[in-house]
């Protein structure tokens, strides 16, 4: 390590002191995720890392119901995260009285959709744009799709980014799954993944409607804070669309049931939708399976366990699926 470096580093303030071992540590982080960075950027980003694994191992070596890891987010502060990969602003997540009819009888204790049949497509990435909430609408509606159909295929979540701006959605910025079910809905069509391919950045809308390979009849929405609704949704129907808020301590999590005291349970914190195909019981914790949209090599390929049954982070404010 170069120490002049280092010690002009430090006398800035406020920074760690790095360890031979420590930056050996990231270097090997770096090869592993194919990072490059400037003289002074690696600098600047050793220190972040090495701040993120002390958070990490503070965590691993305390007694939670979850564990963190570092992944590919380990070289960025939580500000720099939420900017790049949340919603910028509060969604109007606001559909207090739901559509949604419980059926006849009562839900599974567990269920997992993935292993149902081939109803799940398989994780996707949506990279430096907080555009979670297209992933979230598209795997909804390939798999609602699928289980009607018997056909699973990868819709386009560039479409809803470039062309679903009028129901209240924001392409990177955010938007919401019951926008934009209801977008493709009046819009008469989803085209695929294959015709209209994903960049994520915002671009020019090129929907072709004679290339519409799903489409929507009906959005229902479950009643805000009904997460036994979700369930219902969930264990006899179909996978469920929702949206929760992350905070720092989710940023790093690795496998284990989620749990936090950080973050919020209302409608107006909500950051970041997802899609939960399932939910069951371990050690006497409940729990939701979901889907994530941040790639394969981040928590459980590309999934997470969230605690169920009380609201956890917001995440029975606003859930929604469609019908086809």
């Amino acid at each position: 390590m170069n120490t002049l470096l280092v010690f002009a580093f430090l006398s800035a303030g406020s920074a760690l002191r790095v360890s031979e071992q420590d930056e050996n540590h990231f270097e090997s982080w770096m090869e592993q995720h194919n990072k490059e960075y400037s003289n002074k950027e690696y600098y600047e980003r050793l220190q972040v890392f090495v701040e993120n694994k002390r958070k990490i191992d503070r965590h691993n070596a305390g007694n939670y119901s979850f564990s963190m890891s570092l992944n590919q987010f380990s070289d960025m502060t939580f500000s720099e995260f939420r900017k790049a990969f949340l919603w910028s602003e509060p969604q109007n997540c606001s559909a207090t009285k739901g559509t949604y009819l419980y059926s006849n009888g009562p839900s599974p204790d567990s269920i997992d959709w993935r292993k149902k049949g081939n109803f799940v497509t398989d994780v996707k990435n949506q990279g430096p744009c907080g555009s979670c909430w297209t992933f979230s609408t598209t795997g909804c509606l390939e798999s609602v799709t699928a289980i009607n159909t018997g056909k699973l295929v990868p819709l386009s979540e560039q479409q809803l980014v470039d062309c679903a701006q009028d129901f209240n959605n924001h392409g990177c910025n955010g938007g919401l799954p019951s926008q934009a079910f209801e977008y493709i809905m009046y819009n008469k069509g989803l085209m695929t993944e294959k015709d209209y391919p994903y960049k994520a950045t915002e671009g020019v809308c090129v929907y072709k409607p004679e290339l519409a390979a799903a489409f929507v009849k009906d959005v229902v929405n479950i009643t805000a804070n009904d997460e036994m609704g979700m369930v219902d949704a969930v264990g006899t129907r179909n996978p469920v669309s929702f949206a929760f808020e992350v905070t720092s301590d989710f940023m790093h999590y690795s496998k284990g049931v989620y749990t936090s005291t950080m973050c919020h349970k209302t409608a107006d914190k909500v950051n970041h939708a997802v899609l939960a195909v399932g939910y069951g019981q371990q050690n006497g914790s409940a729990y939701w399976i979901v889907k994530n949209s941040w790639g394969k090599i981040w928590g459980i390929d590309g999934y997470f366990l969230i605690e169920r049954g009380k609201n956890m982070c917001g995440l029975a404010a606003c859930s929604s699926f469609p019908e086809v």
